[in-house]
């Protein structure tokens, strides 16, 4: 696939960026050299893009996988986790059997094809998982998206009700929210792009309002 003509750019998103943007920026060395030449595109998905032509957006972020797909013209989106999973070209980590669960992220809820690369990657990493009752089609949020419209407390409430949820500690998200969310509830939230690079998912900003404020902040400016 190297050398690909098509138009395509590598879309971590704002919280990804705010994450762990040293991680982003290796997927995307790693892309580039696998796939051919992509831009590493920085501006937010609330923002209209204005692609010229049809151009393909390889996400991490649900939001900018649904927004990319749904709001702008001349974009069509494919998650990296569909990129990875239909390729041998990344160095998948051994997990060794351990157990984990699942969050899947809201903006993916009828997207079937996300689920299963996500679970084809975690069967390759050697990760047994375990379903929780509300999972794939039938997932519920995280806690997040109640950010706005509750109290503080409560969208906190919500997020270690959904926590509650979870049938082991582990817990795989694909989205940088759900793993705050996850910490709040007391969970130890894995990310899947740490499992990819053999890392740990860190807390950093938890609180909800402290983390929407660096969010609001960081999609401003970009």
């Amino acid at each position: 696939m190297k050398g690909h003509r098509k138009n395509r750019v590598f879309a971590p998103g704002c919280a990804v960026m705010l994450y762990k943007p040293e991680l982003a920026e290796r997927m995307h060395r790693i892309l580039e050299e696998n796939l051919g030449r992509m831009d590493m595109w920085m501006r937010c998905c609330l923002k209209d893009p204005g692609f010229a032509a049809r151009t393909e957006v390889i996400n991490i972020c649900p939001g900018c996988d649904r927004r990319f797909r749904k709001k702008y013209a001349n974009s069509t989106t494919l998650s990296l986790w569909e990129v990875l999973a239909g390729t041998e070209f990344f160095p998948l980590p051994d997990y060794r059997g351990r157990v984990m669960t699942i969050i899947d992220a809201c903006p993916t809820r009828s997207r079937t094809l996300v689920h299963e690369a996500v679970r084809t990657l975690l069967r390759k990493m050697n990760i047994v998982l375990k379903e929780p009752a509300a999972t794939r089609t039938r997932g519920k949020c995280c806690g997040d998206i109640y950010w706005g419209e509750l109290p503080v407390d409560q969208v906190k409430e919500k997020m270690k009700e959904r926590a509650a949820e979870m049938p082991a500690d582990d817990v795989v998200v694909y989205c940088v929210s759900c793993a705050k969310a996850m910490f709040v509830g007391g969970r130890r939230p894995r990310h899947l792009l740490d499992l990819l690079f053999g890392e740990e998912t860190v807390p950093q900003t938890i609180e909800p309002e402290a983390w929407h404020k660096l969010l609001d902040a960081y999609i401003e400016t970009h």
